[in-house]
């Protein structure tokens, strides 16, 4: 039993001792509280750190960069070894480590420091992305009314530590894994802005397609919906069990949350079905994006008299160029101009205004360039998504089988 204890399950084979239990006090110095000062504007010199500025990632992503108010005292600056816990609320127990790249940063109140000694730091801060420490931070937080963990019981976080030599080696091979996930969203973002970019210079004609004999195409013309729409009402009675139920609300790339309700427990008498490709906008929320196109996934989906569903004229061409046109700011104000005034339920989109609403379209050929053009973005965009995730996961597996 002991040696199933103290020996990770996946570990380099040039170790073999095993593993010792130890807490983090054995291996830290100068566990202390940031400075009490609250932000100003970034002073071209002094950074500071609080909560909100650790991301996702637990790396010091500050938007905007500031500085502290007031006077700045140097114990209060990290320096190489510090790690940095959330002390206090929801992001109790997140952590970050320095790193020099970051700059001259000092740290907030609601964060504790600790100095890690006689350890590799990496591995400490390796240590805190994995479930056990996940759960002795839910344990030891909420010990209190509000949730937090004070500098003491940071200090007493037991784990199991290998020599130094085997700290170094599972710190480089984790950091060499951060940075190929870090690459692969620098990645994804780029390519988001890049599409961003090329999509506003796309649809203000800035940027034009040319037709298979290289000439231009046609000049795109203003035309209502209801030129481009069908609006369509597949009629179904109530189910008397639990079926598949569509919603949207706000939703950036125009897509569906589901289920959004029970279709059995609502008082409607009849529903309506959905298709694939079908436009569905909730007439509710329409103003705020809640615009969506069906995926194939999607069809036989059941919605409410306020979700209208219409289908397009041209077929694919037109509804593979509106997935990108529903995504548009510019689409979500014209819906706003013809909403209702009004808040919540009393600011009701009309069917028929929604098919008045007027959009500048090019001829079929040339949605069918734009769409393409986009699409293969979009799935570039995704592939980089999936590797993410996929890096992601093998990490989760790495930090399981590494650690004791």
């Amino acid at each position: 039993m002991k040696e199933l204890e103290t020996i990770p399950q996946l570990r380099f084979t040039e170790f073999s001792k095993e593993w010792k239990p130890t807490k983090l006090v054995d291996h830290s110095t100068s566990v202390m509280y940031g400075m009490n000062s609250s932000a100003v504007d970034y002073d071209g010199k002094h950074g500071y750190i609080r909560i909100t500025d650790i991301d996702d990632s637990n790396c010091f992503s500050p938007n905007p960069l500031t500085s502290p108010d007031g006077q700045i005292k140097d114990k209060f600056r990290l320096k190489g070894g510090d790690l940095v816990f959330a002390r206090t609320g929801a992001n109790t127990g997140k952590s970050y480590l320095y790193k020099e790249s970051d700059g001259e940063i000092y740290f907030a109140g609601f964060l504790i420091k600790v100095s890690v000694v006689d350890a590799v730091p990496e591995f400490i801060f390796q240590n805190t992305f994995r479930p056990r420490y996940d759960n002795w931070v839910h344990v030891m937080s909420m010990r209190s009314g509000q949730p937090g963990i004070n500098a003491e019981e940071y200090k007493s976080y037991p784990f199991y530590i290998p020599e130094r030599a085997e700290q170094q080696k599972i710190a480089d091979f984790l950091s060499s894994v951060d940075k190929k996930i870090a690459l692969l969203k620098e990645k994804h973002a780029l390519l988001e802005q890049y599409k961003k970019g090329v999509m506003q210079k796309l649809f203000s004609q800035e940027i034009r397609f040319k037709d298979e004999n290289g000439n231009n195409f046609p000049d795109w013309q203003e035309k209502p919906l209801a030129q481009v729409l069908v609006i369509q009402v597949r009629e179904t009675p109530k189910p008397n069990e639990k079926y598949l139920a569509l919603g949207i609300r706000s939703h950036v790339k125009g897509t569906f949350q589901k289920p959004n309700f029970d279709p059995t427990t609502i008082m409607m008498d009849k529903l309506y079905i959905v298709r694939p490709n079908d436009l569905i906008i909730n007439i509710t929320f329409a103003w705020e994006g809640a615009v969506a196109i069906a995926k194939n996934e999607d069809d036989g989906g059941l919605v409410s008299h306020r979700f209208p569903t219409y289908t397009f004229k041209d077929g694919e061409s037109t509804y593979r160029y509106f997935k990108h046109i529903i995504s548009l700011k510019r689409f979500r104000y014209m819906l706003d101009l013809i909403s209702p005034g009004g808040a919540g339920r009393n600011r009701v989109l009309s069917k028929k205004e929604f098919l008045k609403l007027k959009w500048n379209l090019p001829n079929v050929e040339e949605q069918l360039k734009i769409a393409g053009f986009l699409d293969a973005l979009d799935n570039k965009i995704e592939l980089l998504s999936q590797q993410i995730e996929q890096t992601q996961t093998f990490k989760k597996g790495l930090l399981q089988k590494m650690f004791v």
